[in-house]
């Protein structure tokens, strides 16, 4: 599972295969624009910036896959929860998102247990140690962070694998 930002684009390699192995939700309101194979690859020829962001953000893309992957199988789940809020944070800021230190996070405990490859028994359980360690809270489709170094330290979360290093704020 993967969660897209405003401004994200998905399956920039649609039209190579013959079908796509998974299929794309919206958890809120969202445009969405679809660009057919054709239109897609006289974009890639004509635009040689085109074509190289598009091959950038699909290796940042791989690089948030191979940090998932690492989650899954190498983190305890605390360490999973406050690294994947770290991720959504930092991406969210970086769009202009984040009204300091909250964000708008419009998951469910459902969906954030499915994601995490947890019961929501126990993400809930390991929300409450994150709140109780002073770290973050979750309430009601907002992410508080409060101590935002301890948060990054309970992760080990290292930004590099996203390719972009917080802006200062303007």
């Amino acid at each position: 599972m993967a969660f897209l930002m405003p401004g994200d684009s998905c399956d920039l390699h649609v039209g190579l295969l013959a079908e796509m192995d998974h299929s794309i939700q919206t958890i809120t309101p969202a445009s969405v624009a679809t660009i057919d194979r054709e239109a897609m690859d006289a974009i890639r020829d004509t635009h040689r910036g085109v074509a190289k962001a598009m091959y950038s953000a699909q290796l940042i893309d791989e690089g948030a896959m191979r940090a998932w992957i690492t989650s899954m199988g190498r983190r305890a789940s605390i360490e999973r929860v406050a690294h994947l809020m770290c991720e959504l944070y930092l991406r969210a800021r970086n769009i202009g998102l984040v009204s300091e230190p909250s964000l708008a996070l419009p998951l469910s405990q459902l969906l954030l247990a499915d994601a995490l490859g947890m019961t929501p028994v126990h993400l809930n359980r390991v929300l409450k140690e994150l709140r109780i360690a002073g770290a973050m809270s979750l309430q009601r489709g907002s992410l508080l962070i409060t101590d935002p170094e301890k948060l990054v330290q309970i992760a080990g979360f290292d930004e590099n694998y996203l390719h972009r290093r917080l802006r200062r704020a303007s």
